[in-house]
């Protein structure tokens, strides 16, 4: 080691990378973005370098089973290893672990009350809160369970799960809740476009409640980011900062989970 280098701050040292390898990893980028294999023209093209230049990282990294080639059509995907350390990424990811370390933040930057939801045995459950400035007088705290149809966050599960169990999930809610009609077929219609669900009025009359669900890699919802205030404050609707808020904070969660980052209004950062 030269003298510059024992000399060098050990922050420096510690931020320093491997040129070579950030270069190459730009083509490993570039396949997550396409989402599918590719040749290497275009690959190389979507990494910002030239085919010659991007053939040898590609040769490398199918020797160490990054990426494979396909022998018929020559497109480069990803291979074996990608695999097993994607898998292996997603089984050690806690997403209410995620979830819980945004919190404080989010309450900050909507001013209001927000909370973790998942699906537990007896529906939406909440078991995450972290109080905002704005007071709310709802009765809620850790492991609180609410209405799947009258709540945000209940009607986002509602939406994103398959019919069957959705169906069976309001035939055993307790207290009764009311079954599937067109109304609600509509209004879920509307969540799954936008990936998002507002709600005046629902369990708790003068409460408004913003919703946005978190998916994993592999497409499912796995838990709903919520935010709870008095109608006075909190803003129905798409369009508030309130609701881009929870809605970009939903998308981030997803996104370190495996989840690919959805387009729409609520999706612009």
């Amino acid at each position: 080691m030269s003298e510059r280098s024992e000399n060098e701050p050990e922050n420096a040292r510690e931020s320093r990378g491997i040129q070579s390898i950030e270069v190459g990893g730009q083509l490993l980028l570039a396949l997550a973005h396409l989402g599918r294999p590719a040749p290497l023209k275009e690959l190389a093209r979507e990494a910002g370098m030239l085919g010659a230049k991007a053939h040898p990282y590609l040769v490398s990294f199918g020797k160490l089973g990054l990426i494979q080639q396909d022998g018929a059509t020559g497109y480069y995907g990803l291979g074996p290893l990608a695999l097993q350390l994607g898998l292996i990424s997603l089984q050690q990811v806690d997403p209410i672990r995620l979830a819980t370390a945004e919190l404080p933040r989010l309450a900050r930057a909507t001013g209001h009350t927000v909370g973790v939801a998942i699906w537990g045995n007896r529906g939406p459950t909440f078991v995450r809160l972290e109080e905002g400035p704005t007071a709310v007088h709802v009765n809620m705290r850790h492991g609180t369970v609410v209405s799947i149809r009258n709540t945000a966050s209940g009607r986002l599960f509602l939406a994103f799960m398959p019919q069957e169990q959705a169906n069976a999930a309001l035939a055993g809610a307790n207290p009764p809740e009311d079954g599937w009609d067109s109304q609600l077929e509509r209004e879920l219609e509307q969540v799954r476009q936008q990936r998002f669900c507002s709600l005046v009025d629902g369990s708790v009359k003068g409460i408004t409640a913003l919703s946005a669900p978190v998916f994993d890699g592999f497409g499912k919802m796995v838990l709903a980011i919520t935010a709870i205030g008095p109608n006075a404050s909190l803003v129905a609707g798409v369009d508030s900062i309130a609701a881009r808020q929870v809605a970009l904070c939903a998308q981030d969660l997803s996104v370190s989970l495996g989840a690919k980052r959805w387009g729409g209004a609520l999706g612009e950062s």
